[in-house]
Parts: structure tokens; sequence; C-alpha cells
């Protein structure tokens, strides 16, 4: 994992020294939005551009194996996005060039801007970019720009731009719920999603066992909500569930081991792990999973926690089996409602 300063990669881990041996994310900087109508408005210090919704203009860069980008895989196929947003996939190996579009170790190649490294997308689109070299990222093929790279925003596009040309009128982040889902979003986030890598990347004992700890009393918050509702803001499956699905898909095979992450499996919560089976097997998920990329990627790129490099041949982790969600009332998705 390395960054761009002033335009030039550098080749550069993250600095936990610096925060005593905390992991640090940077937060995302291009946050430009798309929406049925284009239009700039205030966002935080200064405007954002809001680009219109049209069919082919956009491509959506990924890893297979980031669960920040699997989130926006999810929320394409179940919004019926696949014939209007095109995608390239990184190779699984992130070594010294950051991520590649090396089709020999898996990537799909680029067939858009036809670049050999992700951070060429960033200093095509700013010559001068300092900052980390980040997935997903939206592109807009009319202004060969970067429209935005930051997950959480990429899912309230996916979920409510392009609906006029899909007819797709699935809502996973309905008016009515939304206060629910941001509470739960932030929770997962911080202890959860991020809370993996704050332990895995922590270089001090002290710092590890903190946030392995939150990590594992947050796990323990949401397998008492999911013994109550079967959704986590209730009967219905939102962007909450797709946000925390893509950790616990990995959490078994990957953090638990690579990441120490290791007081408890998924597997041995009873309501998480069928709660797992139930999102892997809702049409259009288990598509979106490649094990092979999340694994080579994590045990691979990660030299400084796993210096053989060798890739586990296990968990199996038979996500296909039953599962017992149907105990608790759901309802599905929430459809928006038409004028």
């Amino acid at each position: 994992m390395g960054r761009l300063v002033n335009g030039v990669w550098h080749d550069q881990w993250y600095d936990t020294k610096k925060h005593g041996g905390e992991f640090v994310r940077e937060s995302a900087q291009l946050r430009d939005w798309v929406s049925a109508e284009a239009r700039s408005e205030e966002k935080g210090e200064g405007e954002r551009e809001v680009l219109p919704a049209e069919a082919g203009r956009y491509h959506l860069y990924v890893s297979l194996a980031c669960p920040w980008a699997h989130r926006t895989l999810i929320m394409r196929r179940l919004k019926g996005l696949e014939p209007l947003i095109g995608t390239s996939h990184v190779s699984p190996l992130m070594l010294e060039h950051g991520w590649t579009y090396n089709t020999r170790e898996g990537a799909s190649g680029d067939p858009i801007n036809h670049v050999e490294y992700h951070h060429q997308l960033y200093t095509m689109a700013d010559p001068h970019y300092t900052g980390r070299v980040t997935v997903p990222v939206l592109w807009d093929e009319k202004r060969n720009a970067i429209v935005n790279n930051e997950s959480a925003d990429l899912l309230r596009i996916f979920n409510e731009a392009f609906d006029d040309l899909t007819g797709n009128n699935l809502d996973f982040y309905p008016p009515d719920l939304r206060e629910t889902i941001d509470e739960v979003n932030a929770d997962v986030y911080d202890h959860i999603n991020n809370g993996v890598y704050k332990s895995g990347f922590a270089t001090e004992q002290e710092v590890y066992e903190k946030h392995v700890k939150a990590l594992f009393e947050a796990l323990e918050r949401m397998e008492a909500r999911l013994s109550r509702q079967r959704y986590l803001a209730g009967e219905w499956f939102t962007e909450a569930d797709i946000r925390l699905f893509t950790t616990l898909v990995r959490f078994d095979a990957v953090y638990h081991g690579h990441f120490k992450c290791n007081l408890k499996r998924i597997e041995d919560f009873p309501n998480l792990s069928n709660y797992l089976r139930e999102l892997y097997q809702w049409p259009g998920v288990a598509e979106t999973v490649d094990m092979d990329h999340i694994k080579r990627h994590y045990y691979y790129s990660h030299d400084t926690i796993n210096p053989t490099r060798i890739v586990p041949a296990g968990p199996i982790l038979a996500l296909e089996r039953p599962h017992d969600r149907e105990r608790l009332v759901g309802r599905g998705v929430r459809k928006k409602k038409v004028d």
C-alpha cells in the first residue's frame, strides 16, 4: 500500500509509529456525486459537483479482495446497474506499485484508460494528487476524471441515481430507517469494518488488545441485535447489512488468523453465522464474492504481517449451508414510492 505525494508514487506503508502503534485510515478526498439531475451544492467547506446519471458514462474500478470495494459491487448487482456501469478489477497482489491491472496475476486489465497501475488513474485526474490510492473509484469517461472514491457515498449514489434508467426502485436506505441505519453504520464501521484493520495493523501490544476487545464487544452487540430481528435495521434488508456482510464474509478466512482477531470465529456466533449465510445466499450476492482474490491479497500483500507469503488452504466455509433466519420476520428490501 503506497501513496502519491504531489503526483509522485511512493511505496510507503502506514506510519504507525507516528500514532503510537495505531493504524489511522485516511479519509477519502474525492467526493463528487451522481444524481438524476446535475447541479452544484454546498458540501462541507466547499461545493461538490453533482453529475447527471447516464448509461455508459461511468466505470467502476474495484478490487475483488477489498471489503470497501465489495460493497459497491453488491449494490451494483442488487440495483441492476451492470448494463449501465462497467467494472474493472485489480490484481489481488498489492506490492511495490500498489494495486495493478496485471492480467497475469488475476486482474481484468483496464479497457477504459489502459493504465498499468491504479495510481495512474489518480494522476490522470489530478497530476498533483497527494494521498492514499484506494479502491473503489467511480470514473467519469466523459470528463476523464474520478467522480468519487468513497465507498459509503457510492452505495448511496447507486441506490438512487439511476432508478429512472433501470426502473429498479428497491431502496436500501429508506427515509424512515435512515436514523437507525446511520447509528448501526457508525458502530459497525468504527469497531468492526475498520476494527479488524485497527487490530491487524497495530504495532503495539496494548493498542492491538484495545482494538480487538472493542471489535469483539461490537460483534457481541450485533449478535444480540440479530437474535431479536432478522436484519440490522429490523425487518428490512438495507445498506447496513451490505456494509457488515463484506467484513463478516472475510472474517474466518482472513481476519481471524492474519489480523489476529481470534477470540472467536464468526462460525462461533449462532446468529451472526446464520445471518452471514442468509446474506451470502441472497440472489446475486454470492457471485460478488471471490475468496481466491480475498485470501491471496491479504496473505501475500501484507509481508509485514506474513513475511513468508504462504496463503493458507482453509478454512472450508460452506456458506451454502442452510440458515435459520426464517424464524424471524423478514420483509426483504423496501421499495420506493413511485409518484
